[in-house]
Formats: C-alpha cells, structure tokens, sequence
C-alpha cells in the first residue's frame, strides 16, 4: 500500500468487523475499536493486537450481557484501509432510511468536518441531509431537508507518532456552512440506494443500509469507507396501529375537561406558569412528566414534546395544546378550569382520554392496556380516508397508517416551527433600525444564502417531507392562516400586526395574501410551494385557501397566485377553498366555479354558525359540530358540491372527535374525511358501518 500511494510509510485505518455486528435482533456495530491514522509496520501490529482486544472492553461484554450472547461465539476480523483525508473534508454517517420512523423511501445523511469517529460517536450535533429516493430517480433535486448542526469540534491528524489523531475547533466560518453542497449529497444518497438495492439482491428481501462516507480534502473525492445492514426498523412489524385501554379501577377523579385524543398517559405533575412561559422551569422539565398549566402557544412545544400528558386550564378542543398533542400523539385534557389549583406538583397521576368526550386526571398511576390492532384486519371503506398532519417530523411515523393521502397541512405551524420569523420581518429588518431584531434574525438564517433562501427553503423543506411521506397521494396544503396576535408573538410581529379587538375574525387567511400590506410575503408562500413541486418534483402538493369570505376576495388571490407563478391547471395544480365562513356554504355555488373542490372547515363553521368563541371554556358546552344548524350547512354543501362536479370533503375536527358525526358525513355522500391519526381506527370502523347499513338497504352513496 505504502507502494501504491508513493509513501514510505502510507496512513492507514484499522478497524473491526465482528460476526456479532449484523445479527437479526442487535446492532454490535461500535462496539470494537477502531484506530485512525497509523502509520509503520510495529505500529500496525500494535493496533490489530488491540482491536482485537477490544472485544473484551466493559462496553463490549456489557453489551453482550444484555442480549444474552456466548462472549466466546463472537468472531471478529480486522480491516486495514487507506485513510481518506477527511481531516482536510468531510465525514459522516448515511441511512437508506428514516431511523427514526423506519420510513423507507428517504436517504438520511449526517456529517460534520474531520475523520468520521466524532459523527460516529456523537460527539457533535452534525448537519442532516434528507433525500426523497423514488424522484431522485427520476432525475430530480430532491433534497427534501437540510438542518446546520453544532459543527464545533473536529478531529484530524496528530502531530506525530506519538498523537496519531487529535481533536480542535472549527472555525467560525466553517461551523455556518454545511458540510455538503447538493451535488455531493445527490451523488451519495445515489450511492447509498446503489448499496441498498445489491444487498436486497443478495438476500432476496428489503435490506436498509447504515453506510459511513468520507470527502477526501486533498482531491475532492466522495468514499464509502463501511456499509452494514441497518437491524432495527428492517424487523419492525408495519401492519399493527395501537389503542389503549384504561383498566377496571376505584381510584378518584381529580380534573375532568375535554378530551383530546384517545390514549393514557402516566407521570408525575409538573406546574408550570403561563405567563412566563415556564422559560425559567424547562431545564426542570423531565421526560415523562405530566405538563400542567394554564394554557399554551407555540413557544411551549420543545416542552410538549417531552411530557406523556399535558393538561390546561384554558383552552377549547382545538385550541393550540390540543392540536400540538394530537400530532404528537401525547394524551391531553384542556379547559379543564382548576387544574393548576388541584394538581400539586410531583403529584403521580393517570390523564386518561381513552373514556370518551371526556378526559379525566386520576390520582395515581394506574394499569391501562394497549390493544393492537392488524392493519390487514380493517375493514375496507368506501369514503376516502385521508390525515390531518402538521408537523413534518411525525409525518414519516404517520404514513404507514391507512389513508389515502393528507387532507390539511397547516403552513403556520411549519412556519411558526421551523422559522419562527415573521416573514415581513426577514425581508424589511434591515430598515427597522433594531440591531437586536437583525442579530437575530441573523443568526437564525445561518447556512443560507439570504433571508428569502432562508423562508422558501425552510418551508418547502417542511411541506416536502410531509408530501414525500405520503407521495404520490393527494396532500392538500392550506396557505398560512395566523390569526393577527399569533403573528405578533413571532419575532418582528410587532412592527407590522394591527392590534385587533378579535382577530379570529380579523385580518387572517385571504384577506392577507392580495393586501399590499402582506402580498410580499404571501409571494414567499408561492415560491415555496413552486419549489416543492416543480425542483423537488412533488406534484402531489395541492393547495387550499382559507377564510376566503367572499367570491371577488377568491379571485383577487387567484390573480396574485398566478402572479407568483402558481397556475390553477397548469400541471396538475389544484386549488381548493376551506369551506369555514356561512358565506361559503349559501355562495357554494357561485365559489365552485373558480375551484377544484370544497374542504370542510367544521372548527371556524360551527363557532361562526352558532356565535361562539372556539377557545372559550365558558361556552365550550355549546360547541358542537352535531349542532342541527351545522349538519343543515353540511348537508347543502355536500349536496351543492355534488352538483357542480367539484370534490368535497372534510379536514376540520369533527369527525376525529365524533364517529356518529363522520358516519352522518357518509350518509350525505361525501368524497373524503380527514382525520386526526389518533382518530384512524374508530373512524374507519364508524365508516364501516354506515355504508354497510346504506348498502344493506340499496341506497347508493350519492
């Protein structure tokens, strides 16, 4: 080798291929030694000596205790490689999956600068590349994600025999870079499917790959350095949904409100103060603690995140704690009104929703079981079945689920988690004279190439991964619709949102997106959505207007789109309305010559038709979609819809909520129902039957 590179004596890595590493039911991989850098016929004997070794570190015999194997059955063989000069490049670490989700159909690619080991070993945050595989073969840019990791160490060589490799910080104009550019990402997520599709061969079944790539600095060359089978989510049993069950029990009820969601939650009460937003308390704030508060906003969901339940005194069914904690299948209770008054902190409870409309806070934890249910066992529908999906990072958990494509994607919570900026904001900071907003804002746009890159990828990132988990079916993705205050709290609001009496029917959805006061920013929208469509290929992505209240406002934002590039009909572009204001129910007619299909919007059309506040626990008794007034609205809608040969269906609470409500949704001849995923089981179910009974009695869906 020393030959071959012209040197007297060449770098080389020595490292461990154990039999143990790719068993069926454990990963070993990592558990042996690997040595970087070596250099000298006696200083490579020395380091196979001590790989093999390391079959007997503490860690390794740990590992082997755990799952039960014969210390003495383990083989191991050492690999001697050419160094590629990734001190001098790039390293990292790619799946030909999501390792999170088990997803199939994505490439995830992390990586930092210097040798490999610190990605290997987590000893630094890495960026992430994610890479859609069946456009990618279709010849298209679709990188469907990009996050700047904490790049701020790296390990390269050492400065002699005695210190083969050592670790020392990056620099400050290297750490705000990504550590790949899009033609070496395409280029290895090519390799890695490559990789993937010769071992499916060679084993005649589905083979995921975890493969270790390396840029060499000195040529620019892009290595695979190690491939092995990925063994955890290639075992994992795909056709099983779950549901809990609250076992028989005497324990006392603390706290009722209303339930979101059907599942039961464990853990210890965790107050935390609302008007602060608990920013104090998160370092407080365990995994598996049970989150009690007043309310919540979009601030709170790192927190959300990591409790097992959340209970509010404020809030209405589809209030933010209820919508937050239905996407992340996290059980909670809202407008409970005393909660933080009864609970008392470190309290053990039990937050069960698995009772009905109702949820209820028990002192203590109690037993609950878990009923799995096989996928293959559902009954077939009829009804288009589709998923209420906002967060693009549950998105991939979410796809294996039955459906039949997304029925809403909210834009706002994509912005308000993945950018966090007002978007009128980033384009006008600079003229604001407020060095504290544009240091910000500076620092948050990191890895991009200005603010507006930094909006329209952000985004497009976010509505590419929620329509790459369910590609090619139908995702239907709503235009922003933050309401004036919620827009306030994102960073800049305050300098261009009104202060609003009621914003929830204020300034919000259409009334935006042609005003010369939003337009710019509702472009960024327009171009996000081209982008995913037309470079990342996923033409699956159709939009939705919400809050359009009249014909005219409908047309005024046609024209905009077609402004910024976004052509109902031209390739494939459909543009449907959210049907939420009365006025869309008595004009339906009139608005379905202009669109591809009605969305019913139950939340906004029940509390519009019935004069309520949504989110107001006072008269939350009141909100109910089953109200007769609504179901009336409902039913002239379907039916007017029916007749002008445009789609309907439904994407607002309601039926998540309510079977007998989606079953009154079917016996009106709906096209489709979007349902929350906790919701999935019971609704197809409630489907069932009702067009069991229609088709027992010949009475064909209209």
């Amino acid at each position: 080798m020393s030959k071959e590179y012209s040197q007297e004596n060449t770098d080389v890595a020595v490292r461990s291929s154990a039999t143990a590493e790719d068993l069926p039911d454990a990963s070993f991989a990592g558990q042996q030694e690997t040595f970087l850098n070596v250099s000298g016929a006696a200083e490579l004997i020395n380091a196979v000596r001590n790989c093999f070794a390391s079959l007997f570190t503490d860690r390794a015999i740990s590992y082997r205790e755990t799952f039960k194997y014969d210390h003495f059955a383990v083989g191991l063989s050492v690999c001697i490689q050419k160094m590629v000069r990734s001190d001098l490049g790039s390293s990292g670490v790619a799946f030909s999956l999501d390792t999170e989700s088990g997803f199939k159909d994505v490439v995830v690619i992390n990586g930092s600068y210097g040798l490999g080991e610190m990605v290997v070993q987590g000893s630094v945050s890495p960026d992430e590349f994610m890479v859609f595989k069946p456009l990618l073969k279709e010849g298209y840019d679709a990188v469907i994600e990009k996050k700047l990791g904490v790049k701020d160490r790296m390990m390269v060589y050492g400065d002699g025999p005695e210190e083969r490799v050592k670790i020392i910080d990056v620099d400050i104009d290297l750490k705000e870079q990504f550590c790949l550019d899009n033609e070496k990402i395409i280029q290895l997520s090519r390799w890695v499917m490559h990789i993937e599709k010769y071992y499916s061969a060679l084993k005649n079944k589905w083979c995921p790959m975890d493969v270790e790539w390396a840029i060499d600095g000195l040529s620019n060359k892009l290595f695979i350095v190690q491939a092995r089978p990925e063994t955890i989510h290639s075992r994992k049993d795909n056709d099983t949904l779950i549901e809990y069950v609250l076992l028989p029990h005497g324990a006392m009820a603390l706290v009722k409100g209303i339930a979101v969601g059907d599942r039961v939650g464990v853990g210890k009460v965790k107050l935390m103060n609302a008007t602060n937003k608990g920013m104090t308390e998160v370092q407080d704030f365990r995994a598996g603690d049970v989150l009690v508060t007043e309310m919540t906003d979009p601030d709170w969901e790192p927190i959300m995140k990591k409790a097992s339940a959340i209970v509010t005194d404020k809030g209405g069914r589809t209030c933010h704690a209820a919508i937050v904690a239905r996407e992340m299948g996290i059980p909670a209770i809202v407008g409970c009104g005393n909660a933080t008054a009864v609970l008392s902190d470190g309290e053990e409870v039990t937050i069960s929703c698995a009772e009905g409309e109702t949820g209820v806070v028990y002192k203590g934890c109690l037993p609950y079981d878990v009923v799995q249910t096989k996928i293959s066992d559902l009954p077939a529908i009829r009804t288009a079945l589709t998923l209420n999906v906002a967060s693009p990072s549950l998105a991939f958990r979410f796809s294996n689920i039955p459906n039949k494509g997304v029925g809403l994607v909210r834009e706002e919570f994509i912005i308000n988690n993945y950018i966090g900026i007002h978007p009128l904001a980033l384009l006008k900071h600079k003229s604001l004279s407020d060095p504290k907003l544009s240091q910000a804002i500076q620092s948050r746009i990191v890895g991009f190439e200005d603010e507006v890159d930094f909006f329209i990828s952000k985004l497009s990132f976010g509505i590419a991964k929620i329509a790459s988990a369910f590609y090619p079916n139908k995702v239907i993705v709503r235009f922003s619709d933050f309401k004036s205050n919620e827009y306030f709290n994102l960073l800049g609001g305050k300098y261009f949102e009104p202060q609003e009496e009621n914003p929830m029917i204020g300034w919000r959805g259409a009334s935006r997106y042609y005003s010369d006061d939003y337009k710019a920013a509702f472009e960024l929208e327009c171009k996000a959505i081209k982008k995913v469509r037309e470079e990342m290929g996923l033409g699956n992505v159709v939009v939705m207007v919400p809050f359009c209240r009249t014909v005219e406002e409908l047309l005024k934002v046609k024209a905009v789109m077609a402004d910024y590039g976004l052509l109902p009909g031209k390739d494939g572009l459909e543009l449907y309305l959210m049907a939420e204001i009365p006025s869309n129910i008595i004009m339906a007619g009139e608005f379905a010559e202009h669109i591809n299909g009605f969305s019913i919007g139950s939340n906004d059309l029940t509390q519009l038709s019935l004069g309520l506040d949504r989110d107001s626990s006072l008269v939350a008794h009141l909100y109910d979609e089953r109200n007769p007034t609504v179901k009336r609205m409902l039913a002239h809608l379907i039916k007017t819809a029916k007749e002008c040969g445009v789609k309907i269906g439904i994407c607002g609470q309601g039926p998540s909520d309510y079977p007998d409500f989606a079953q009154f949704l079917v016996e009106e001849g709906i096209d489709s129902i979007s349902v929350t995923p906790d919701s999935v089981i019971k609704t197809i179910k409630a489907i069932h039957a009702v067009e069991k009974k229609i088709k027992e009695k010949e009475l064909p869906l209209l």
